[in-house]
């Protein structure tokens, strides 16, 4: 009978060790054991994944073959608090792969004690957690662009308020431009934030600013698809608004008769990949012509502060019912990187 239960005790351990063992494979996280010297004892399929070595490359070996050698006093510092016996709280670290890459990884530790209760060796499970840091790497850079922007525009109200009040006749008047300032400029902020501050497609851009003027048949945009950064898009859909603005005071969209055209173009000069923008309206033969404002928040946009932002020039002119806007300047000032070197082949503008 005592044959018996002990066959049953073995049997019953062997059962254990191979459940064991099926976990240890199966694990999706990297699971290796090693002596109290670094020398590794066991290593799972998954540490073979991430760390570009066979088992049989690593039995036998020591754990510093995938611990970059600055790293090696950690390494040294970790086995002696083992063979104290003292607590290894889970921490990241690199490690460094077969081919030579780093990985960041999260590190469990703990002691392995033999029958006696000595501490003998140490498991060591590691996560990859590469993707993990880079998201937190992109979330950190974006929460600074958001604070960014944030600053940003309040300043552009700021300015917005102290330069409207010179054009608002009444309180009234100041108010509702406030407000379709405001609105133009959150506007643009959305085809930010939709494109995860990234590039947001111009014409996207043009179509939004000119929506709230309800310009029907009149308006005709025109131009390569392109992606604008993120400062681009703020200050030419400001300018886009103050140019339908002052054509509902003054043009085209006043009258209800003409002509508006956006044009964009990019146009290789040399070494210098350049961009334009232009916007040209005409009104009917007999029609009182526009003019571009002096003075106000919009004078400051168009003149001004556009061109400013983006280290590009203005040229404006107006005669024969007629009146163009037209802003130039290096390509990289407008477009996404990867979205200007996939551009549509050039064009000269006429």
């Amino acid at each position: 009978m005592p044959s018996r239960l002990f066959d049953e005790d073995a049997v019953a351990d062997d059962v254990l060790r191979a459940r064991f063992a099926a976990m240890v494979e199966s694990s999706f996280d990297a699971i290796v054991s090693k002596d109290l010297d670094g020398t590794v004892r066991t290593w799972n399929v998954t540490a073979e994944r991430l760390f570009g070595y066979l088992a049989d490359e690593m039995m036998g070996q020591s754990i510093l073959t995938i611990i970059p050698p600055h790293l090696h006093e950690e390494e040294m510092k970790l086995l002696e608090r083992l063979r104290r016996g003292e607590r290894i709280e889970p921490f990241e670290t690199v490690r460094q792969r077969k081919d030579g890459s780093y990985v960041t990884v999260s590190l469990t530790v703990s002691p392995i004690p033999n029958g006696a209760g000595k501490i003998v060796g140490a498991s060591m499970v590691a996560r990859d957690i590469t993707s993990t840091k880079e998201k937190e790497r992109r979330i950190r850079l974006l929460l600074r662009e958001v604070n960014h922007r944030v600053r940003n525009q309040y300043a552009i109200i700021l300015a917005m308020i102290r330069q409207s009040r010179s054009e608002a006749s009444n309180a009234a008047t100041f108010q509702k431009r406030i407000e379709e300032r405001i609105w133009a400029l959150a506007a643009s902020h959305d085809l930010i934030a939709s494109a995860d501050w990234k590039g947001a497609d111009l014409g996207d851009l043009v179509e939004t600013q000119m929506a709230p003027f309800h310009p029907g048949d009149i308006c005709q945009a025109e131009g390569p698809s392109l992606a604008l950064v993120p400062v681009a898009i703020e200050n030419l859909g400001m300018a886009i608004h103050e140019l339908a603005l002052n054509s509902l005071r003054s043009g085209v969209l006043k009258e209800g008769a003409g002509a508006i055209s956006v044009r964009w173009t990019l146009a290789e000069r040399g070494p210098i990949r350049g961009f334009s923008i232009t916007w040209e309206e005409r009104v009917l033969p007999g029609a009182e012509g526009p003019s571009m404002p002096q003075s106000g928040f919009g004078a400051v946009v168009l003149r001004r502060s556009a061109a400013q932002a983006l280290s590009s020039t203005v040229d404006v002119a107006c005669g024969d019912g007629m009146l163009r806007w037209r802003l130039a300047g290096s390509a990289d000032r407008f477009l996404e990187p990867y979205h200007a070197a996939a551009a549509p082949a050039a064009t000269e503008e006429p």
